[in-house]
Formats: structure tokens, C-alpha cells, sequence
């Protein structure tokens, strides 16, 4: 597939995504996207340069959205891996725990968004872990659940929080080990909105500047 029909793919489907939430028929544009909040945000203010999609940057566009949408409060990175993304939060003043199976260490060093500036990381610096598979009763301990290309667990978390009324951030990547298995022409991401919205929860999709499956949906209680 072509670069260009890749990325009209991805346009179309965000598209399918803000109709699913709002149920709105509006088309959305490259140019509108790339001069969105959302994306435009890595730039200085009032830098006109073009954007690029990063590589190695979704724990910190992913926790720059967060930053700017969400209060502050518990919340658990499930499949977090080495816990960039919940040492982020907790240095924007955040209660945030990676769960996830495997131990990792955080890593030595990143990298700002907007600067570039490698940031190192302490070699004494944690973050607080859970070491195991999610279960559907922590959720009950969090305020909100995120799951960032996390495997197998995305239906279980729409139904962890429905039960207890909890918000979730999800970027879906593939349906491995998934329970639910899209109708024949329906995108997985799509097949996962309308199963948010059928738990009873309110959908606000975003997409964020790095490459791959960079559309994200925040889902919140309805009602």
C-alpha cells in the first residue's frame, strides 16, 4: 500500500471514529488534522515549520495530551512495559502505576518533545509497579485506565471500568487475544468504539504524531 493511501486509510477511519461519537457526518481533512491541537502542540508557539510523524515519541505525545485534558488523579498504564509513560505523569503531579507482567527498569534517558533535549532519568528512580496480568477488580483503585498498543486486554478493560464507572484511554493496535471479533468489513478500532458505546460510555477519539496506529479514544461514564 502506498504512503498516500495509507494515509487517506487513516484519515478515513478517524473519520468513522468522530462520527461514531458524535454521530456527526463530518469529513476531517489532512490539513485540519495537522494543524490540530493535538499534533500542532510538539511545535513552539507560532512555529509554522511542517510535521513530520515521529518515531519514539508516544509515551511523551500520548502523556502531552493527557497533561492537557485530564485533572490529575490515580491511574494505572497497563502493559506499561519500562514506565516512561507513568514517570511522566507523576512528574506533572500524577498517582500513576505501570501493570504489567514482565519487570522492566525505567530507562536511562529521553527525550524531550519540543526542545529535543535528552532528559536522564535517575539511576534511583522508580516507578511504582504491579507485576502481574491485569485483572478486572483493580480498576476499582484507579480513577482512569490506559492501555497504549496493549495486547488482549482492551475489551476487558471497557468492561473493568463500566463496571466501576471508571474512564479509560485506549490506542488499540491489533486484535491478538482479543474475546471479540470484528463483523466481516469492520476495522478493529471501529469494532472497539461501538463496543464502548454499547457499555454505556461516551466517546472522544484523537489522533497524536507518531507513526503507526496513532489514533487514540478517551472514554468516559456517560450520564
Amino acid at each position: 500500500m502506498s504512503k498516500r493511501k495509507d494515509r487517506q486509510g487513516v484519515e478515513q477511519l478517524f473519520t468513522r471514529m468522530v462520527r461514531t461519537a458524535t454521530a456527526e457526518d463530518a469529513t476531517i481533512s489532512d490539513e485540519a488534522l495537522r494543524t490540530s491541537v493535538d499534533l500542532a502542540r510538539v511545535l513552539e508557539p507560532g512555529d509554522k515549520r511542517e510535521l513530520t510523524l515521529m518515531k519514539k515519541f508516544r509515551f511523551q505525545l500520548l502523556h502531552a495530551w493527557i497533561a492537557q485534558h485530564i485533572a490529575p488523579c490515580r491511574v494505572a498504564d497497563i502493559g506499561g512495559g519500562k514506565g516512561l509513560m507513568a514517570y511522566l505523569l507523576i512528574q506533572s503531579g500524577w498517582q500513576a502505576t505501570v501493570i504489567d507482567p514482565i519487570a522492566q527498569t525505567l530507562p536511562v534517558k529521553y527525550k524531550e518533545l519540543i526542545t529535543g533535549r535528552q532528559v536522564h532519568i535517575a539511576p534511583s528512580a522508580t516507578v511504582p509497579r504491579q507485576n502481574c496480568v491485569f485483572a478486572p477488580e483493580m480498576a476499582h483503585d484507579f480513577k482512569l485506565l490506559i492501555a497504549l498498543h496493549a495486547h488482549g486486554c482492551n475489551i476487558m478493560l471497557i468492561d473493568a471500568a463500566a463496571a466501576c464507572r471508571r474512564q479509560v484511554i485506549l490506542l488499540p493496535c491489533c486484535i491478538i487475544d482479543e474475546p471479540l471479533l470484528p463483523e466481516p468489513g469492520v476495522h478493529w478500532l471501529q469494532c472497539v468504539a461501538n463496543y464502548a458505546k454499547s457499555r454505556g460510555f461516551s466517546i472522544e477519539p484523537f489522533r497524536l504524531n507518531f507513526k503507526g496506529q496513532n489514533i487514540g479514544l478517551y472514554l468516559t461514564p456517560a450520564g
